[in-house]
């Protein structure tokens, strides 16, 4: 090999800092959730899932509004998921409510961490569908309830009791329900609106009616935000099921109209 051969430096592949920056700070308000629900503050907990989600849905926006989609990105992002919206919520159950269940046995005590780790388990299986099936899917639709979805209902809940007054124990026997129904809801065939096709960009309109509506739910919001967030993602959690159920009887009526 001659000496006047030039060397190859080897190439160092970057990442964009701004859209893994707001990943960060997702995946950060998740782990300070969890730390919260260890020393006691479940309404911190929950709040900080919250933002972990707000911080969720902007990344992804900031990533395609400057160009800087990536796949390290899109696994980051995933990760980044599992911590806020599957460990998370799924430990902020357990500490607040879940864990009161070994004062009734060692069998009781089981069912509370198993319920809890269910909720996980199916968190991580819904974002790996979802990865794989991103492609494919109708993008109006999400298949199964969205994991940050999911949480805010959990998390809506816990804040909600913390407000009223109600202690976690008291309802150790209620939170396991909600903890795998919610669960499985998300590794549910259901289809759940993604709200993806809403006119959200540059040039796009609404009905006025639109203006008033987010009118009153900021002002609700500032009154209640738990009772309200609990109401409206209640009402979404129930929208997959009938959403479902409503399709297939109008698709088997069409059959039958057609036959």
């Amino acid at each position: 090999m001659s000496d006047d051969t030039p060397v190859r430096r080897p190439r160092h592949r970057g990442i964009y800092l701004l859209p893994n920056l707001f990943t960060t700070a997702a995946m950060f308000s998740g782990f300070y959730a969890i730390v919260a629900s260890i020393g006691g503050r479940y309404a911190e907990a929950a709040i900080a899932v919250f933002v972990a989600a707000l911080l969720d849905g902007l990344d992804g926006r900031v990533a395609r509004l400057t160009g800087t989609q990536t796949e390290f990105g899109v696994q980051y992002d995933s990760l980044s998921d599992l911590v806020s919206f599957g460990l998370a919520p799924a430990l902020v159950l357990y500490t607040w409510s879940l864990s009161s269940l070994r004062d009734y046995g060692t069998m009781w005590g089981k069912v509370g961490w198993a319920a809890a780790f269910i909720y996980a388990a199916c968190g991580a299986l819904r974002l790996a569908r979802f990865n794989t099936q991103v492609a494919v899917i109708d993008k109006r639709y999400f298949q199964g309830l969205a994991s940050p979805a999911a949480a805010a209902v959990c998390m809506s809940f816990v804040w909600t009791m913390e407000k009223v007054g109600i202690a976690g124990s008291t309802l150790c026997f209620v939170t396991p329900v909600l903890a795998v129904v919610v669960g499985l809801l998300m590794v549910s065939n259901f289809r759940y609106f993604s709200f993806k096709s809403l006119p959200m960009g540059q040039g796009e309109r609404v009905p006025f009616v639109w203006m008033v509506m987010l009118v009153l739910i900021l002002v609700l919001l500032a009154i209640d935000p738990p009772r309200l967030l609990l109401a409206v993602f209640s009402l979404y959690l129930l929208s997959g099921p009938a959403l479902t159920v409503w399709g297939r009887a109008t698709h088997r009526r069409a059959r039958r109209n057609a036959g």
